[in-house]
């Protein structure tokens, strides 16, 4: 019993304590202050119960100041934030705090002894209004947590330190002119990134720095108004205008920014149009033609857009009839142009009264004045030459074709519009009649045909017709003449097209109806059709009665031919021709006898076409006649190939002469290319030639087999090994010249032979100037004439050698 009566008594003091340090806590200024916060402890010591024990529990919590930090300080030290206190630290050093969360450990840093917290940057409200930390506090030597975590928010206190700010500038606005007072131009706003809801360092008030006494600007709205009456765009159209924004509500010390804003006044129709002349002096030839330009004038009109747009009328004037008047809607200049032929003879002047006026008008200006103006266009007509003129701007005639050669066609008439009145000459220029069907009378344009005219093959003739002055200055008018051929019913009708038709000789039994329509045909008719005017078809009286095809005039100008009979047969007959009269009904009537072509053809069941070719009739026995022709002449081509190929095999060129194997001859080829010598052995095909020593015996030809081995003849011996050489190819020659053997042609025997066995060894003299020979070329003054030049060049060389 008297232990629960002392616990009970120990919990209301502690009750009384805590209750006394909020009480404190909530009489200490602004960084002071603070607030208890109780937490359950989340750390129960249960303990058993025994007789003589009760179990104890505690309570902690936080006790810490209410924390704010001044924006953009800049002391010499960090600035204390606040405190972090337990109830549960009792002074001894026990406790060790700790901070975690935004800006822990760079921004905010902790005494982890004391619990104070302190700034170590500046900070800036516009990046980051507030941090969000969290505290705890644990046991220092073991590290494990006293209390739960506290979350806590660091708010930054704002102070004036950014200047309003024109996001949108600079600023372009337009009003019209004439507006009355206090009209809105533009509303401009600007920010502040100051705290709105902490002091005046967001209270912007607005004023007009430049553009009075124009303008004037909202304190508050930022609205800019017309501040004068009547501004005028012609006198000023623009206008720079500067707008400032202050915080502080505008008082001082306050920061500022400002604004350019440019205002443009928009045009209204204010100003009449103004002629600059009161009468306008303008000329123009006799011999200019409707639509050419006479002048201009122009009416001022200061006015913009389309409230500057001015049109022009002819109020009155004798030359209403003679002239007309427009619009050049680039320069909004009056076009005065002559709208009839004027004549210097008739008339010499003429007076035009034109009027400018806004087609625009604008309803709140109406009573200042009249927007028009007026002049007056006099207007002198300049004398000259004129050339003829035609009574007609162009002449067209009709002529029937076939008329003979003389006809009428017309006539065309000009004058001289000058007062000398000269004389007139006509011609047709040959450029426009180059076939010269026509022919013009010089002196009264009478225009006839020279020969007859044929429409279907040119139906309109146009040409032109030249009138001169005879005398003066002799000018010239030209005028077109167009001459139709008319029509005369002298061409017979005639089919449309020139198909063949197409029919089956079979069908099947039963889907066969008499008088079958297998084609409707119709006609052309190279001259005109008149309206009422067609063809009538009919069979030619030779085929009237046939019994296989009919013909119906459907009197439309087209008939249908049908067949009146089955079973026609493409073996029998393939081709039909159906002679069809056709006859118009023109004046005279003419016709013409056409031919259709009725082809008979093979087809299936269904009736479509397979073959309409003409096909052999196969006896049982054997081929036809044709087939067999057909069979021979591929035999015969054959066989002509295989005789040209071998005729052109045996024409092949082959050596002459059957030759040893030691036996070497050179070919002569010849080739555009320089080799490279005795050893180009690529551009020259070394062939045998034949031996010297082995030229007793006889060597038959390839190309011809002798029948007889003839013996040499009479006076021929065996060629010693001094033999002259000379000697020796006219001997050869002669063989050659008298063998029956030899083909009727010349064979070039080329000898240059250097080869094994020869006493002169090689003739070359390449190797001469390195090597040294003992070889005796005094032999070479025995081989005739031919070698005259080698000996010299040899022997002498030697004997030289010898005497010195």
């Amino acid at each position: 019993m008297w232990e629960g009566l002392r616990l009970q008594v120990l919990l209301l003091c502690l009750g009384a304590v805590l209750w006394s340090s909020a009480a404190v806590a909530g009489s200490r200024g602004p960084q002071d202050r603070g607030h208890r916060h109780h937490h359950p402890s989340v750390y129960r010591s249960r303990e058993r119960r025994k007789e003589g024990q009760v179990l104890h529990r505690s309570k902690r919590g936080w006790v810490w100041n209410q924390f704010f930090v001044i924006e953009e300080y800049t002391g010499p030290d960090p600035v204390l934030v606040g405190r972090l206190h337990s109830d549960v630290d009792t002074g001894d050093g026990n406790i060790k705090y700790i901070l975690s969360g935004e800006g822990a450990g760079t921004i905010f840093v902790i005494d982890d002894r004391t619990g104070n917290i302190h700034a170590t940057k500046t900070l800036d409200r516009e990046e980051q209004a507030e941090y969000t930390l969290t505290a705890q506090a644990v046991a220092r030597d073991t590290n494990k947590p006293l209390e739960p975590p506290s979350e806590f928010i660091v708010k930054v206190q704002d102070i004036n330190d950014n200047p309003p700010v024109f996001l949108h500038g600079p600023y372009y606005a337009s009003v019209a002119e004439m507006s009355n007072v206090g009209t809105s131009v533009i509303q401009v706003t600007a920010s502040d990134a100051d705290d709105p809801t902490y002091g005046n360092s967001a209270k912007l008030v607005y004023s007009i720095l430049q553009g009075q006494p124009y303008f004037s600007v909202e304190p508050h709205s930022g609205i800019i108004r017309t501040a004068l009456p009547n501004m005028d765009r012609e006198a000023k159209q623009e206008y720079d205008v500067v707008i400032q924004a202050k915080d502080m509500g505008g008082h001082m010390g306050g920061l500022s920014g400002t604004a350019q804003v440019k205002i443009t006044l928009t045009d209204v129709n204010d100003n009449p149009p103004k002629f600059s002349q009161g009468v306008y002096a303008m000329s123009v030839s006799e011999d200019k033609v409707p639509g050419e330009e006479v002048g201009r004038l122009k009416a001022k009109d200061t006015d913009q857009g389309e409230n500057g747009l001015v049109d022009y009328t002819v109020l009155e004037g004798d030359g209403m009839n003679y002239f007309e008047i427009s619009k050049d809607s680039e320069t909004q200049e009056a076009v005065i142009k002559l709208k009839k032929p004027v004549d210097f003879e008739t008339k010499r002047s003429y007076t035009l009264k034109v009027e400018a006026t806004n087609p625009y008008l604008d309803t709140r200006f109406i009573s200042w004045g009249p927007y028009k103006d007026t002049t007056i266009v006099k207007i002198s007509v300049e004398d000259a030459d004129e050339p003829p003129s035609f009574m007609a701007t162009s002449y067209t005639f009709e002529v029937e074709e076939n008329a003979p050669g003389g006809t009428l066609v017309g006539r065309v008439h000009a004058r001289d519009t000058d007062i000398a009145n000269n004389p007139i000459r006509y011609l047709i220029p040959r450029y426009t009649d180059l076939e010269e069907f026509f022919t013009i009378s010089p002196e009264d344009g009478t225009i006839k045909t020279t020969r007859s005219l044929d429409r279907e093959t040119q139906a309109w003739h146009n040409i032109s017709v030249s009138a001169t002055e005879i005398g003066g200055h002799h000018q010239d008018a030209k005028v077109r003449v167009n001459i139709k051929v008319k029509d005369v019913n002298d061409n017979a009708p005639e089919f449309a097209t020139q198909e063949e038709v197409l029919m089956c000789e079979n069908v099947t039994p039963g889907t066969v109806r008499l008088f079958t329509i297998i084609k409707t045909v119709s006609a052309v008719d190279k001259d005109e059709m008149a309206h009422r005017q067609h063809f009538h078809f009919s069979l030619a009286p030779r085929v009237a009665n046939n019994l296989n095809f009919s013909l119906k005039d459907n009197r439309d100008s087209t008939a249908n031919v049908m067949v009146i009979r089955r079973g026609f047969s493409r073996m029998t007959q393939g081709v039909y021709e159906l002679p069809i009269e056709i006859n118009d009904n023109g004046v005279p009537p003419m016709s013409s006898t056409n031919t259709l072509m009725i082809r008979v053809c093979s087809c299936d069941s269904k009736g479509t076409i397979l073959s309409c070719n003409v096909e052999p009739f196969v006896l049982p026995a054997g081929l036809s006649t044709g087939a067999l022709i057909a069979i021979l002449a591929c035999i015969v081509i054959l066989l002509a190939i295989v005789v040209l190929f071998v005729a052109l095999r045996r024409q092949k060129k082959e050596p002459l002469i059957v030759l040893e194997e030691e036996d070497i001859r050179e070919n002569i080829i010849t080739y555009d290319d320089e080799g490279g010598g005795e050893e180009d052995t690529e551009a020259f095909d070394i062939a045998t030639l034949q031996n010297p020593d082995g030229a007793n015996g006889f060597l038959p030809r390839k190309d011809i087999k002798p029948e007889l081995q003839y013996p040499l003849r009479p006076g021929l011996r065996p060629v010693a090994n001094s033999v002259d050489v000379d000697d020796f190819i006219k001997t050869r020659i002669s063989d050659a010249d008298n063998d029956p053997t030899a083909p009727p042609y010349d064979s070039i025997q080329v000898y240059g032979y250097e080869g094994r066995g020869s006493i002169a060894g090689s003739l070359s003299s390449l190797e001469s100037v390195t090597t040294d020979s003992d070889l005796d070329y005094d032999y070479l003054q025995s081989w005739g004439p031919r070698f005259k030049k080698l000996a010299d060049l040899y022997g002498t060389k030697d004997s030289a050698d010898d005497n010195s």
